[in-house]
């Protein structure tokens, strides 16, 4: 074995008299109220300075805020409807996004993977050379394979594991986790960043925002780090 470089509550008004389900078949919003008719709030308007007290009338300012709160919910009922259309893109977008993903080979972030038919495939980073003790385990913890290497600096470098033991022992497919404990040159710790490498099976359209399964671990889309040939080099034992 080697590796080789390589938002806020819609407000509600009084109910509109003048509201009908045909005329809201053509509107972006099927809120009915005040704010949807502006006939209606001057209806409303008109009547409350009919029936205003002469020896106390309406203040021309009290007038003028009532028509500046009406734009206000209005434009407000206007902005959660844009705000609600532009979730509803991105929603679809992402799905769509997710979907086209479906059997391509991508690299993640992680230390597990799902070892099939006795190929299991890892990519390492380092920003420089280092000597690597590297172990993988099973799924129950168990240590199955040791072994150093060296590790060049670089990103994304292939390292594929046959599923053979140290003894020869051919481990069954399953899932698999590589540590790595590294040093450099002067003997310090240095770090060797892991990710796994495998192909996207499905999608879960369920979920927001959309899970993509690699190997039988869900990711969304913003953990995709690369997406590589399914025949990317890699050097086993």
């Amino acid at each position: 074995m080697s590796v080789d470089s390589t938002t806020a509550t819609t407000p509600y008004s009084a109910p509109n008299p003048n509201y009908s389900a045909d005329s809201a078949k053509s509107k972006t919003s099927s809120t009915p109220g005040i704010a949807d008719n502006f006939q209606t709030f001057l209806t409303l308007l008109t009547t409350q300075l009919k029936n205003q007290n002469p020896t106390d009338p309406l203040d021309t300012n009290q007038f003028t805020q009532q028509l500046v709160q009406f734009a206000g919910i209005e434009q407000q009922l206007k902005t959660n409807d844009s705000l609600s259309s532009l979730v509803q893109l991105q929603t679809t977008a992402q799905a769509t996004q997710a979907m086209s993903l479906v059997g391509a080979n991508a690299i993640v972030d992680g230390s597990k993977v799902q070892m099939t038919k006795g190929n299991a495939i890892w990519s390492l980073s380092t920003d420089k050379p280092v000597s690597a003790q590297v172990s993988i385990q099973s799924d129950t913890g168990q240590t199955v394979y040791s072994g150093k290497f060296t590790i060049n600096a670089g990103k994304d470098q292939a390292f594929k594991w046959d599923g053979r033991g140290n003894d020869g022992t051919q481990w069954p497919d399953g899932n698999y986790k590589l540590s790595i404990v590294a040093t450099d040159a002067s003997g310090k710790t240095a770090t060797v960043s892991t990710q796994i490498q495998g192909t996207i099976d499905s999608v879960d359209l369920t979920q927001t925002p959309p899970k993509l399964s690699i190997g039988g671990q869900n990711f969304s889309l913003d953990q995709i780090n690369k997406l590589v040939r399914a025949n990317s080099t890699a050097t086993s034992m």
